[in-house]
Parts: structure tokens; C-alpha cells; sequence
């Protein structure tokens, strides 16, 4: 990392601090940039303000209080990053959830990959000056959000995954709600790109700017939007397939010149590719059992009903809360496409009721790397389009 006194030794060259306190960065993260007059000669991200401790925190909870942890982790995502938790938890287990459950799980997820983008099209486009978008966006995101509460009982940090399948069932009431919005969707987003995707001041600010090579980008390890936008066809939904998603049919969106222009197209495809999941899943939802409780009783939470009328399922259900499950001494490790990239969770087992250790593979924490790459001989005002188009959550960088 360069220092901000090696900045100073350049004679003609001005360090400027960006962030850590700064709208454009969307967290606390520090951009130590060097310029020379307004042209970007070095841009050095620097983490590490949050001091979260996020999985030093794990160690000290049960399997399933550590689920809470993950949605904190990346708040805009959150449905996701407990999917890819509670996977690893149950490769662990030797756990496989019904498939009622990963057909829901596919649905949440789906669902908070759309918010995600949301959110992101909603702020760059403020950062770039396209105000009108933010209201766009918000609009189609407090339905969605509706919706997860309605399913789960939170809006974002849901926490509604348990190893083995679900805290609770999906009933006909909240397929209808999701059938409505898939019926409503496909033109919002064509109102997004009406404002911006041919907009001659939009090309201007994100046309050529940031590129990237493809190899560069794997090089940096970068995934997600951030890796496709520079044409390399890679996800994980299809690399490695999870939670049934071969059961689905979508395209992986792929751009061509590695700019912030592509990166932000894919984003608005993705949410079409997102939608058309959505309503397979919802189409083609299996019957049965929401939990696997009869496979695993030792690691499965019993189903409500079960735990109310009878003694081995109200006792089991006491052992689960206050004691936690036990998973054998082993590793597992799981990688999830979240709506930034890859996430992977390696979780650690010493035989107690507390994981050994939680590591996180975080796909912002890779993608933020490649900002100087993608900042260099680029102007101020270029900066702050180029980092927004990577979409960055400090919540997962500093975990």
C-alpha cells in the first residue's frame, strides 16, 4: 500500500483523501488518489474502518444464532448471504434440504439480487447525476421488500434459512403477491433503461471509462457483474450449480469492453434473468416438506406443528434452541452467486455446538482491489462513476 507521505515526494502531484466519511464511496472506505491537475494517477483503496469482527463473532455463537451475523454482513443482500451460510452448514451436516425448501430459497434469493441491483442503479445513477432513477428504482424495491416480509417477517435481514430447509413454510397468498409483481416488472425495467440507456449524457459518463481486460479481471479475482462485464463467462449458478438452480433456465449476461457502460448493463439484464427464475420456481414449486426433520432429527429443527402436538418434537425443539446442533469435527466450504460476485463461506467443526472457525470469501473485498486498475489516467469526476460501477459494500469488505 502506498503511504500518503510517498505521495508527497512526487513534486507536482497532489494527494486527495475521498472518504472515509463521503456519500460517493457508499461506506466508510478511504480512496488515497494522486492527481496530476484532474487526471487520476494512483487511487488507493484503503479498508478497515468498520472493525466489525464479523467472523472472530461466529466463534461464540451456535450454528444457527450465526446465521444473523451473515445477513449484517451485506444488509442490501442479505437473503443471499444466508443462503450461502446455511449451504456450508449443511455440507457440514451432511444435510440436504427438500426440495420444496430450495425452490423457496432460489425464489428469496432471486428476489434480493433484483434489490440489490436496485439499490446500485438507484445510487450510481444519484453519483452520476440522474436523479430521477433513484425514485424509479426505490419504487419497484419496496415491493419486492413487501413481499420478503411477508415470507419471512423481516424486510432485510431475514435470517429465514435453518439447516434443512426453512424457519417456515410458503402459503398461496405469498405466490399470488409474487405472481402480481412478475406480471408488472418486465416494463419497469424498461422504463429504467428509457432514462438511461441511450441517454447521450449517461454514454458520455460511462462509455470507455474503467475498462478492464478479461484477463486483468481474473487476474484480480474479480466476480460478478464486475468479471462478466469484461466478457468472462463465469457464475456460479451455472459453474456450480446449488439449490436446485439446474433446474432452471436463464443466461448469464456477458459484456464486451470491461467498461462502467457494460457493467451497468448487465445489472439491468440480470434483473430480467432474475425475474424469469423467479417465475419458473414459483410455476414449478414442488410439494412436501419444508424441513428435512425426519432425515436429521440430530441437526434439524422440528416443524412448528410438530413441535406443538408432540413430546420428541417439543423436546427436540427445546435442544435445539438452548443447546445448538453439533455438527462432526470436519470442514465444508460453499460458494453462492451473490448479486456482487462470488461468496463463499468455509466454516470449521470441533464437534461443538460453536463453529471452530468461519472464514468468508467476500466478492467486494476482491473486486475493490482492481479500482486503481480501473482509475488510471482518468479524470476526478470519472472516479467516482468508475467506483460506484463495481458496487462496493464496505459491510462485507470490513467483515
Amino acid at each position: 500500500m502506498i503511504e500518503y507521505k510517498d505521495f508527497l515526494i512526487d513534486v507536482g502531484k497532489f494527494p486527495l483523501n475521498i472518504g472515509p466519511s463521503h456519500p460517493a464511496t457508499h461506506g466508510v472506505l478511504r480512496v488515497l488518489v494522486q492527481l496530476d491537475g484532474e487526471t487520476v494517477v494512483h487511487a488507493e483503496p484503503i479498508i478497515g474502518y468498520l472493525h466489525t469482527s464479523m467472523e472472530k463473532c461466529a466463534e461464540f455463537k451456535t450454528y444457527h444464532q450465526a446465521e444473523t451475523i451473515t445477513d449484517r454482513m451485506d444488509y442490501v443482500s442479505a437473503a443471499s448471504n444466508n443462503l450461502g451460510y446455511i449451504l456450508a452448514a449443511e455440507k457440514l451436516c451432511g444435510v440436504k434440504a427438500p426440495k420444496r425448501a430450495e425452490y423457496v430459497r432460489v425464489i428469496l434469493a432471486e428476489f434480493t439480487r433484483i434489490s440489490s441491483h436496485l439499490v446500485w442503479l438507484a445510487t450510481h445513477a444519484v453519483d452520476i447525476g440522474a436523479l430521477t432513477e433513484f425514485l424509479y428504482c426505490f419504487r419497484e424495491r419496496e415491493l419486492i421488500l413487501d413481499i420478503i416480509e411477508a415470507i419471512t417477517g423481516a424486510r432485510m435481514t431475514p435470517s429465514f434459512y435453518r439447516v434443512g430447509g426453512l424457519a417456515m413454510d410458503i402459503h398461496k397468498d405469498h405466490i399470488e403477491k409474487i405472481r402480481d409483481f412478475i406480471k408488472i416488472f418486465p416494463e419497469k425495467v424498461d422504463e429504467y433503461e428509457s432514462l438511461l440507456t441511450k441517454n447521450k449524457i449517461w454514454l458520455e459518463r460511462t462509455k470507455n471509462l474503467g475498462i478492464i481486460s478479461a484477463e486483468d479481471a481474473i487476474n484480480f479475482a474479480l466476480t460478478g457483474p464486475s468479471l462478466r462485464g469484461s466478457g468472462v463467462d463465469y457464475d456460479v449458478r451455472k459453474a456450480n450449480p446449488y439449490s436446485s438452480y439446474e433446474d432452471f433456465d436463464f443466461d448469464v449476461p456477458l459484456g464486451d469492453s470491461g467498461d462502467v457502460y457494460d457493467r451497468y448493463w448487465i445489472r439491468v439484464e440480470e434483473m430480467r434473468q432474475s425475474l424469469k427464475i423467479i417465475s419458473q420456481a414459483v410455476e414449478n414449486i414442488p410439494e412436501g416438506e419444508y424441513l428435512s426433520y425426519d432425515e436429521y432429527p440430530q441437526y434439524v429443527i422440528p416443524p412448528k406443528k410438530r413441535a406443538l402436538t408432540t413430546m420428541e418434537g417439543m423436546i427436540s425443539l427445546f435442544k435445539y434452541g438452548m443447546e445448538g446442533i453439533k455438527p462432526p469435527k470436519g470442514e465444508a466450504y460453499q460458494s453462492i452467486e451473490n448479486p456482487r460476485g462470488e461468496l463463499g463461506f468455509y466454516l470449521v467443526s470441533d464437534g461443538t455446538a460453536f463453529p471452530y472457525r468461519m472464514r468468508v470469501r467476500p466478492p467486494s473485498f476482491c473486486n475493490v482491489s482492481a479500482l486503481n486498475e480501473m482509475t488510471k489516467g482518468h479524470l476526478l469526476a470519472d472516479l467516482i462513476a468508475i467506483m460506484g460501477s463495481v458496487d462496493i459494500l464496505l459491510g462485507e469488505v470490513d467483515r
